[in-house]
């Protein structure tokens, strides 16, 4: 955590927090010379602001948010007399703006607005002096009103949507109770109708074997610009042949596969060495990284070829819902969508996100195992005729079950709660 500080009548304090369990307020700073509070949190919130009188202060609740250290109290000086930030229960981090004593501000001018789910800005205006108010009056606190935080419709991709906050308040409990051990990021988009959760979603983790979704989407890219054939002949030499996943390792060197055959393996068996005779064809990691670059992908990044049992290959939840969200919208491919999506329905490992759907659904997806990275990512049709994303990854210690457990469970929490709403999700509790 760094230390509070003070310029040109500007209070900062930024806290680099290691993983935990918890959402936490990541940096807040209070610009006096504007009147304006900046907060930032590493997962979505839905602040409740109210204006108390008798000292005046502007109060700001973040619900599911901890401070994840003793409380702050910074002097500022002028109307503003300070700014203190604390845990006010369990699940809530308060900030409060204290005026100096005699000024007050109306509650009508105070704007509260989001610039992402996760960056929330309080604007009030000059104080202004006033009457004493006795003390022995005591005023009833004053709500501000809060807009739903803006949305990302990842460049007009989707509808602009509302966060789904029942929703997300029960994963949050989720994770704190059995799962506690576990360090997991959920992202989840309705595509019906643009909500969604987020969870740590913009959290960096390694990929596993799911990077080969995106490979996959560029491969097919390749395809329908005429720089790769379906029917075109791999050969399987010595610097792509590698252990782990899939039965490829254990044909002799020189065998020979269709390009289509490769990637085909690559997803629904999750073979390396098929992933690795793609990389190479493909021009290299370098290559592929500028592909997913040019798809709007900053953190979604291949840096060695499978297997990457270290973790160096990464992503995040929420852009690997942003990668499903332009495959399944047409948007990075044509002709070849269908063969794309077709290929992964067929994943063969159905213990994670398939597990906690309900019967007569579907799902596209692919999933990633490196032993302390767990994840599944996918597109899931329901029966209804409903299509949401999801992606859950998770970090535990080497080959932990509840990993697994937990990505079944949040597959069916999210399940029956779009199958319990009427018509469709919405953002309150069913």
């Amino acid at each position: 955590m760094k230390l509070p500080w003070l310029v040109s009548g500007l209070v900062s304090i930024g806290m680099h927090v290691a993983p935990a369990q918890a959402a936490k307020l990541q940096a807040w700073h209070f610009d006096s010379r504007q009147n304006q509070l900046a907060l930032t949190t590493d997962e979505s919130v839905y602040p409740a602001a109210q204006l108390v009188t008798n000292p005046t202060r502007l109060v700001i609740d973040l619900p599911g948010i901890k401070l994840g250290h003793p409380k702050i109290t910074q002097a500022v000086g002028g109307a503003v007399q300070a700014v203190r930030v604390g845990q006010f229960n369990a699940d809530t981090t308060r900030v409060v703006i204290e005026l100096a004593p005699g000024y007050q501000v109306e509650p009508q001018q105070v704007k509260v607005e989001s610039q992402s789910p996760t960056r929330w800005i309080v604007q009030f205006p000059k104080p202004q002096l006033s009457r004493p108010i006795s003390t022995r009056i005591r005023a009833t606190p004053q709500p501000i009103a809060v807009p739903m935080p803006a949305a990302d419709t990842f460049g007009g991709l989707v509808r602009a949507g509302r966060p789904l906050v029942w929703l997300q308040q029960r994963l949050r409990a989720l994770r704190r109770g059995q799962y506690a051990s576990l360090k997991p990021s959920t992202f989840f988009l309705d595509l019906d109708n643009g909500n969604y959760l987020s969870l740590n979603g913009e959290k960096v983790f390694p990929t596993a074997s799911i990077i080969k979704l995106p490979i996959l989407i560029a491969f097919f890219q390749d395809v329908e610009a005429g720089k790769i054939r379906l029917d075109e002949t791999l050969v399987m030499s010595r610097d792509v042949k590698v252990g782990g996943s899939g039965y490829m390792q254990d044909l002799p060197l020189g065998s020979k596969f269709s390009a289509l055959q490769s990637a085909t393996n690559m997803i629904i068996t999750s073979d390396n060495t098929a992933t690795n005779m793609i990389i190479k064809r493909m021009g290299g990691v370098q290559r592929l990284n500028q592909r997913f670059g040019s798809w709007g992908l900053q953190k979604t990044r291949l840096r060695n070829r499978l297997p990457d049992l270290r973790g160096t290959n990464t992503t995040t939840a929420k852009e690997l819902v942003h990668l499903m969200a332009m495959l399944e919208e047409g948007k990075l491919l044509s002709s070849t969508q269908g063969k794309a999506i077709t290929i992964l329905r067929q994943v063969r490992n159905r213990k994670l996100l398939p597990v906690g759907l309900g019967q007569g659904a579907a799902i596209a997806h692919k999933t990633g195992d490196i032993g302390f990275l767990l994840g599944d990512a996918g597109i899931v049709y329901m029966p209804t005729g409903k299509r949401y994303l999801v992606a859950v990854l998770v970090e535990s210690s080497y080959d932990d079950p509840a990993a697994r457990d937990y990505i079944q469970d949040v597959s069916r929490i999210v399940y029956r709660y779009l199958s319990q709403s009427p018509g469709s999700s919405t953002a309150s509790s069913p």
